[in-house]
């Protein structure tokens, strides 16, 4: 069977995408073949699962892959069963190209069309978005069979929420009928924090069994793997212990 696609995402900045991506690709190719896409120009997720820097990538990226609209050639091999497509800053050239040398019909599917070339060698493909809600992140939406929405206690990320799932559900509406929202993700929580938990009870409210059960609270060894990487054991053990639960509930939402 071809891949399951998961993008997460949200348009506000620090929200942990980028953290998030890399540790559920790790855990899921303990026991799963899996391809992470960084659509990000920043290429958080390039550097965090290779440890390099991400111009080393220079000519090698998605951006070239979309461009051919064949990922093939543009796979970087981090263990047996962890891939990447990795992304460095011309990655942000990507809309330029979209409306001035992109020759298809539809623009939002560029991306889609270029993880068809592999998708069957895959059993999940975890996309992590940029920032915003452009063309990258559109592309990623559309081309994914489920978006993980990320909640960070905060006023602005909670006001992004509401905007965040209203694109997703127009993306579904007008490209992607197969698109499914998985989950509020909430994390970056800091229990010793009132409104923090104002928030998180707000969110839990507002959206209900949609949101997962799995809080994540501010994790010093998470924070740590940007530094050292997915493959220091003692860091990662510690990292990704409250993220496990995440991944079973995820599993169960997405193969259920």
């Amino acid at each position: 069977m071809p891949a399951k696609i998961i993008t997460f995402g949200i348009q506000k900045g620090g929200s942990s995408k980028t953290t998030t991506s890399g540790i559920v690709s790790y855990l899921l190719s303990q026991d799963y073949r899996v391809l992470a896409v960084d659509m990000d120009s920043q290429g958080n997720l390039t550097e965090l699962l290779t440890m390099r820097d991400v111009e080393d990538f220079r000519g090698m990226t998605v951006l070239e892959a979309m461009e051919e609209q064949d990922a093939s050639g543009y796979i970087c091999r981090i263990t047996d069963t962890l891939h990447l497509m990795p992304a460095e800053d011309l990655l942000a050239t990507f809309s330029r190209w979209l409306y001035n040398d992109y020759a298809g019909q539809e623009p939002a599917l560029v991306l889609a069309q270029t993880l068809s070339t592999v998708r069957d060698n895959y059993d999940y493909i975890i996309i992590d978005t940029a920032p915003a809600l452009g063309d990258q992140t559109i592309n990623a939406l559309a081309a994914s069979d489920y978006v993980v929405a990320m909640f960070e206690a905060s006023k602005f990320c909670y006001s992004a929420l509401g905007r965040f799932l209203k694109t997703s559900d127009e993306v579904r509406k007008l490209v992607n009928p197969d698109l499914r929202l998985a989950g509020i993700l909430r994390g970056l929580i800091d229990a010793r924090r009132s409104d923090n938990k104002v928030l998180i009870e707000q969110v839990a409210e507002d959206y209900g069994d949609v949101c997962f059960d799995t809080v994540l609270t501010r994790n010093a060894a998470a924070g740590r793997v940007a530094i050292k990487g997915l493959y220091d054991n003692n860091e990662i053990k510690a990292a990704v212990a409250q993220y496990k639960p995440f991944v079973e509930e995820l599993m169960k939402r997405v193969e259920g």
